[in-house]
């Protein structure tokens, strides 16, 4: 009670000082908080931050401040801060310590400040969508980004910031007005470099820039231009896929091979995750694309990864790898690393091809589709047989597994002397079977699966021992897919509509109705009987 009514009798000076820390002292104590929640002292301190001065009273704002972080451990209190207006206050405060530049004299007491300041924020970050709306809407990302720039020496204040940015980034609201602070990116690289081997850290930005970059293509260019960028992810691969090898190398030192490889990642193996994303999230643009393709140090770091470790060692970490191969893939050209290093790359993904992980072999096979593009990869699919293991695929019912394996299949149809390899596994059916199961909602898969079975008839004489037993299936099938009625669904809303009109009419149809003129030109229709009256 006496605390209550020394601070709102507006005390100054020491007196302000001495309240501020029996307030302190006392939210300190977690003993305290229900004495604490049936008072008005948040209210009171609140004020004191509101309406004090910052620089003159500086010891008495660290006490109060520190009160304030105490009382956001608890639930009750946390949500009643925002209910007041608290983060409206906190970042007003910020605002306030953002103006004292770094040769100031009270430039070191806003730094301690600023650590009670961002680990309250980093607790009101949790209270999830309100606090963020008004974290968004008062303009937290800018000044947390000027609070990093002038604390990017002060551990515990990058610490608390990288938190909130963490925690927050997963949202799109936040994560577009950070993407706007264009400071960050050469903020974050900074703190990478400084930090490298401190884990903690290091994992929430990678964490941070992945969110930036996953569906934001000016965020991808932006950072893949800022001085370094590159070479500070390659430093932090090599970094970290070492600490991974030795650890593994001392895993199966101590016999850890017979054992059961334990199933959460690793810090160094989490660390390596969350980076190859960021690696793939940058491989989508076509310029920053091409370019890391043509990194070598990158691709070789990334195809090491998948040479020693397995999908069951650490499954996200294999196939986030996978991903980014395939990205980089897509890029032909003639200065590609991936290109220089494909044989070994289809080599490596046999392994992962032949694993039961149904995920860990889409990609693969989606790398495969790319690289197969190549006439020393289609000789290589024929070499080890993995022909028959994609028209194997074609049974998994599976519209993703089919869409890549067919496309591997397209591509070995471009070598006249591998054709025939369709009619080996019942290829053929399988193929008619996809293109009846996912045509009518697939036009992307219909138009690849009419393109292999064009390119394999090219040399028909018959219709009947091109296609065998499916010849009449696919003449039904191919009648009806082209018959616009039939085969658009009007039922869907009027945009998805348009978009399968548009990829039925310029992609499916012209392939399609060469391919049915072809086998009706080439196929023998039985006459039909004619039963003579007795």
């Amino acid at each position: 009670l006496c605390l209550l009514l020394a601070l709102q009798m507006k005390v100054h000076g020491k007196n302000l000082v001495s309240v501020c820390k029996l307030a302190f002292k006392i939210c300190r104590n977690e003993k305290n908080d229900y004495l604490i929640q049936n008072d008005r002292l948040l209210d009171c301190l609140l004020e004191v931050l509101r309406t004090e001065d910052l620089q003159k009273d500086s010891e008495a704002f660290l006490y109060c401040m520190g009160a304030i972080k105490f009382m956001s451990g608890n639930a009750v209190l946390l949500n009643e801060m925002a209910d007041k207006g608290a983060i409206e206050i906190l970042l007003q405060l910020m605002k306030q310590i953002n103006n004292i530049k770094e040769n100031d004299m009270y430039f070191s007491n806003m730094g301690h400040i600023l650590v009670q300041l961002t680990a309250t924020l980093r607790n009101l970050a949790d209270l999830l969508p309100p606090a963020r709306h008004q974290l968004v809407c008062n303009g937290a990302a800018s000044e947390l980004c000027v609070a990093l720039e002038q604390h990017v020496n002060d551990k515990d204040v990058c610490t608390y910031i990288v938190r909130i940015f963490s925690k927050l980034s997963s949202y799109n609201d936040f994560c577009a007005a950070l993407a706007d602070c264009s400071r960050c990116y050469i903020l974050f690289l900074a703190l990478l470099n400084k930090h490298q081997k401190q884990q903690d850290l290091v994992i929430r930005i990678i964490f941070i820039l992945g969110n930036l970059t996953e569906n934001n293509n000016q965020a991808r260019e932006q950072f893949f231009k800022e001085r370094g960028s590159v070479n500070t992810l390659i430093s932090l691969f090599q970094t970290y896929y070492e600490l991974d090898l030795n650890a593994q190398k001392r895993y199966r030192e101590r016999g850890g091979e017979e054992k059961k490889h334990p199933k959460h990642p690793s810090e160094a193996e989490d660390v390596l995750i969350k980076l190859i994303r960021v690696l793939a999230n940058l491989s989508i643009h076509p310029n920053v694309g091409a370019a890391l393709a043509a990194a070598h140090r990158i691709v070789e770091l990334l195809v090491t990864v998948l040479e020693y470790k397995s999908v069951d060692d650490c499954e996200e970490l294999v196939i986030n790898t996978a991903t980014t191969i395939n990205n980089l893939s897509y890029y032909k050209e003639k200065s590609s690393a991936v290109q220089d290093k494909k044989l070994r790359i289809a080599e490596t993904l046999v392994k992962l091809l032949m694993s039961d992980n149904m995920d860990g072999v889409v990609e693969a096979v989606r790398v495969f589709g790319n690289l197969s593009q190549y006439h020393e990869i289609r000789d290589f699919i024929v070499q080890k047989k993995i022909y028959k293991f994609m028209t194997a695929l074609l049974d998994a019912k599976n519209q993703d597994v089919c869409v890549s394996a067919c496309g591997v299949l397209l591509n070995l149809t471009v070598d006249k002397n591998k054709r025939a390899l369709l009619m080996e596994e019942g290829g053929i059916g399988k193929l008619v079977d996809c293109l009846q199961d996912f045509g009518p909602t697939d036009w992307q898969l219909a138009c690849l699966i009419c393109k292999t079975l064009w390119n394999y008839s090219e040399n028909i004489t018959s219709a009947s021992s091109c296609f065998g037993e499916d010849t009449d299936t696919l003449l039904v099938l191919l009648t009806s897919l082209l018959d616009e009625e039939l085969a658009l669904d009007y039922s869907l809303d009027r945009d998805l509509r348009d978009h399968h009109k548009q990829y039925w009419e310029r992609e499916f149809k012209p392939v399609a109705e060469k391919l049915l003129d072809r086998i009706q030109s080439h196929h023998s229709f039985l006459p039909a009987v004619t039963i003579t009256p007795f």
